[in-house]
C-alpha cells in the first residue's frame, strides 16, 4: 500500500531511522478497498502531561500534499538537529512536540479533498456559523458528490476528524498552554496566519490578546517575512470547522490553547506556472521541484518562532496590557468594540 502514498512511506522511514529518539502512535486506522492506513502521531520532547505542547498537523485535505510535505520538512530538520544541537536537546527538554502530518491518507491517496466516504473533514464537526456562509464553499449536506459536503446532520463525526479531535483533547489541552499549527494550501497570493473563529465574523475568541502579541512578537523578532496574519472568518465562514470546535471545548478547561491555520497561497504558484491547472492537484500543490523546495525552507522560521513561543509563554502571555492589546485587535480585525 506504502509504495503508492509517498508522504506515508515517507513518515514510516522517519519512524525506522529515528526509534530512538522518536515516538510514533497510530491513532487509528482507516479501511479503504481493502487496504489499511494508519493515522500516526509522532512526538518529540518532554513527555510531562504539564509541559507546553505544539501540534503540527497536515494532510486534512488531500489534495493538498504540500501541507504534509511542510510539517515532514521541519520534522527532517529537527530530528537532524538532534544529532548535534544542544540548544534543541534543551529545549525538547521542556515541551513537548507532536506531528499529526498526514489526517486523511485516503483523501491523499485518492487526490480528493475530501476523505474516503467524500466529506470534508473541515466541515465535519457539530459546529454551525451564526451568520451567513457562501453557498456549497461553506460546508453542505446536499451530497457527497459535491465539494465540501459536511455529511449527515446528527452523525458522529468522521473517524479521521474524531481522532484528531481525541488526541487533542487527551494529549494536548491537559497542558496550561499549546498551540497548533494546521498546514494547508490554495487560498490567495499570500500565505495566511488564520485563527478562530472561521463560524462568525462578529465573535472574537476569548484569548484574542493573546493571538495578538503573538502576532506582535513574529513581526517584530521577523519584520522582513511577508504573512498576512488574521481571523479567518475576514475571508470567509465556515460550518463544521474543526479548529473552532476544539478551541470552543478548551475554554471549559484552565488552559490557553492557540490553533492556527497555515494558509498558503497556491496563486502564486499557478500564476507561474498556468500549466498546473491541467492536473487538480496542481491547483493546491507547487509542481516544479525547485517552488516545492522553496516552500518547504520557507515556513521553517515560522514552525521554529511557534515551537520557541510556545515553551516561553508564560513570558509573553503574562502581561498587565490584556485590555490594550484586546483593544487594539478589535480594532484591527473586528472594527473596534463591539
Amino acid at each position: 500500500m506504502t509504495e503508492f502514498l509517498p508522504e506515508l512511506q515517507q513518515i514510516e522511514a522517519l519512524i525506522k531511522q529515528n526509534q530512538t529518539t522518536l515516538d510514533a502512535e497510530i491513532l487509528g486506522e482507516i479501511a479503504y478497498k481493502q487496504q489499511i492506513f494508519p493515522l500516526y502521531a509522532l512526538s518529540l520532547g518532554s513527555k510531562a502531561q504539564d509541559a507546553p505542547c505544539i501540534v503540527f498537523v497536515g494532510g486534512i485535505h488531500g489534495l493538498e500534499r504540500i501541507g504534509t510535505q511542510v510539517v515532514l520538512a521541519f520534522l527532517e530538520t529537527l530530528l537532524e538537529r538532534l544529532r548535534w544541537d544542544l540548544t534543541l536537546e534543551a529545549i525538547l527538554a521542556q515541551v513537548r512536540i507532536v506531528f499529526l502530518p498526514l489526517l486523511n491518507p485516503v483523501g491523499m491517496f485518492k487526490q480528493t479533498r475530501a476523505n474516503g466516504q467524500g466529506i470534508d473533514l473541515m466541515r465535519n464537526a457539530p459546529v454551525d456559523s451564526t451568520e451567513k456562509t457562501v453557498w456549497l464553499a461553506g460546508g453542505h449536506r446536499l451530497s457527497p458528490q459535491l465539494p465540501w459536503y459536511r455529511g449527515i446532520a446528527g452523525k458522529p463525526m468522521q473517524q479521521e476528524a474524531q481522532v484528531l479531535c481525541d488526541f487533542i483533547r487527551t494529549q494536548v489541552l491537559t497542558a496550561p498552554f499549546s498551540m497548533v499549527l494546521d498546514c494547508h494550501s490554495g487560498f490567495g497570493v499570500r500565505d495566511r496566519i488564520w485563527f478562530p473563529y472561521a463560524k462568525s465574523r462578529q465573535e472574537p475568541i476569548k484569548h484574542l490578546s493573546e493571538i495578538y502579541q503573538l502576532r506582535k512578537l513574529f513581526f517584530q523578532t521577523y519584520p522582513y517575512q511577508d504573512y498576512c496574519f488574521e481571523p479567518q472568518a475576514l475571508h470567509y465562514l465556515t460550518h463544521g470547522d474543526l479548529w473552532d470546535h476544539l478551541y470552543m471545548q478548551s475554554l471549559a478547561l484552565d488552559t490557553v490553547f492557540l490553533p492556527l491555520t497555515l494558509e498558503m497561497g497556491s496563486w502564486r504558484w499557478i500564476r507561474k506556472n498556468p500549466l498546473q491547472l491541467v492536473n487538480l492537484l496542481g491547483m493546491f500543490h507547487p509542481v516544479k521541484p525547485h517552488r516545492i523546495n522553496r516552500v518547504l525552507r520557507g515556513h521553517l522560521i515560522l514552525m521554529e518562532f511557534l515551537v520557541r513561543a510556545t515553551l516561553s509563554h508564560q513570558q509573553w502571555t503574562a502581561t498587565d496590557q490584556r485590555q490594550e492589546l484586546t483593544h487594539t485587535a478589535m480594532e484591527l480585525w473586528y472594527g473596534g468594540t463591539p
